[in-house]
């Protein structure tokens, strides 16, 4: 991380993406650390969480517009400075409340101050975003030339065509863009209620009282979806009676359904939300072993397990893909949340979308891999799910159906809940626009007695 610490908005902005840029930092974590850092809070909070997210998610489209307004290619920009004109020209062209005069100005000392930039390279940066915003003020900004809706909406929200013609060919066109625009939007924090402490009601009003606005989930009570200030800063969270998860996330360790008493195996378990909700529908009784590749996850689970008061999760430094000779049949119910490309979570971590395609080309086979080994560890008569936070069907329906043609012993098991309904095949894909949750993959199945 840059070892300096942001006075402003823009500056805590610039600092995540120059740290993403160089250190290869989350978003998220990056965001988090230097509004910490500056002190930020609300509404100066909120400023430097939009012009970040914004930018990261906008990139594609700001770079063709750059090209609009500079003759210099962007590859002969230094990084830092192409970070900074991406969120000048964010300012200008994509939001409407940031005068383009304050735009202009603080984008320019972002660059003299943090770019190491000589006085030509300030009025270059000056000259391409005055250019930009006349041209925006005089409602006159190019519009993008595009052969197919695909490339158009892929350009238009900064998602890689390759992917978006993916998605147009598994789901249809209109969801494609529907899932685009998605990605893009605000997304309020989404909370879990630690039923084991408190009710969701108790900690609505409590999180209402400290400043947030908070909604139920539609379609999930114990899930609340804040907006207007940092939930896991609040004693709410330190107190263990809120944790920060997703619908999705915690709807597939409810359709593990285990109950109390049970042996539970939780196999790709940082950072450790599916884990925490089984253990708290098993009300502390029975076992969650939790099992990751890095010790520093581990100690995270840990952590979260302490602070929401539940002592039947124990954690084990375990390759989930390694056979465990001493686990084989002792399960009641395994969970699978396998490593994929998360492109579920592009909402949540713009960056994303970015990935190489060609980086992805052996998940399936990982994951195939990993469901098999574990599956070895269900008890007949028992309960194992499948799960990851990918919407590709090649990384899920894909590598379920290819398990269940191998392994006779195995079937799918009927599920339903009101997020999604009555899932008779016992598979589910969730999708942002659809369920109001992350992109999310569930099957569940059960060995034979």
């Amino acid at each position: 991380m840059i070892d300096k610490r942001p006075r402003t908005p823009r500056e805590a902005a610039a600092f995540s993406l120059f740290s993403m840029q160089e250190e290869g930092a989350w978003s998220d974590g990056a965001l988090h650390h230097y509004l910490a850092r500056a002190g930020l809070a609300g509404r100066d909070a909120a400023l430097a969480a939009r012009l970040t997210y914004g930018t990261v998610q906008n990139e594609l489209l700001l770079d063709w517009y750059l090209r609009q307004f500079s003759s210099v290619r962007l590859k002969k920009i230094a990084p830092r400075v192409l970070a900074c004109l991406r969120m000048g020209l964010y300012q200008l062209i994509l939001l409407d409340k940031i005068p383009a005069h304050a735009a202009v100005s603080e984008t320019v000392a972002l660059v003299r101050r943090y770019c190491r930039a000589n006085e030509r390279t300030t009025s270059f940066v000056n000259a391409v975003l005055r250019r930009a915003a006349q041209v925006a003020e005089a409602g006159a900004l190019p519009a993008p030339d595009c052969p197919d809706k695909e490339s158009y909406y892929a350009l238009r929200y900064s998602h890689p065509e390759w992917l978006v013609r993916l998605w147009s060919a598994q789901f249809g066109l209109k969801t494609a863009e529907a899932l685009c625009r998605a990605d893009n939007a605000d997304t309020p924090v989404s909370v879990r209620v630690n039923t084991m402490k408190t009710t969701p009601g108790a900690a609505r009003r409590e999180l209402e009282a400290a400043g947030l606005t908070v909604t139920p989930h539609r379609d999930f009570p114990e899930i609340l979806l804040c907006t207007g200030g940092d939930a896991a800063a609040l004693p709410a969270f330190a107190e263990g009676r809120i944790t920060v998860q997703d619908a999705a996330s915690a709807l597939a360790a409810a359709v593990a359904d285990p109950q109390p008493g049970d042996a539970v195996l939780d196999c790709c378990a940082a950072p450790g939300g599916k884990s925490f909700v089984m253990a708290e529908r098993m009300w502390g009784k029975g076992s969650v072993i939790s099992c990751d590749i890095y010790e520093h996850k581990l100690k995270r689970i840990r952590a979260g397990a302490a602070r929401l008061g539940l002592p039947n999760i124990r954690t084990t430094l375990q390759d989930a893909a390694a056979p465990r000779a001493d686990w084989v049949g002792t399960a009641d119910v395994v969970l699978c949340d396998v490593p994929c490309s998360g492109f579920g979570i592009i909402r949540k971590k713009p960056e994303i979308r970015y990935k190489d395609p060609a980086g992805l080309e052996e998940l399936p086979a990982l994951q195939a891999a990993i469901l098999q080994n574990c599956a070895r560890y269900v008890r007949p008569g028992g309960t194992l799910v499948y799960s990851t936070c990918t919407i590709l069907r090649r990384e899920n329906e894909d590598v379920v159906r290819a398990f269940l043609e191998h392994n006779a012993d195995f079937a799918a098991v009927p599920w339903a809940h009101p997020v999604c309904g009555a899932r008779k095949d016992g598979m589910a894909t969730l999708l942002p626009p659809v369920h109001d949750t992350d992109g999310f993959f569930i099957a569940k199945l059960r060995r034979n007695a």
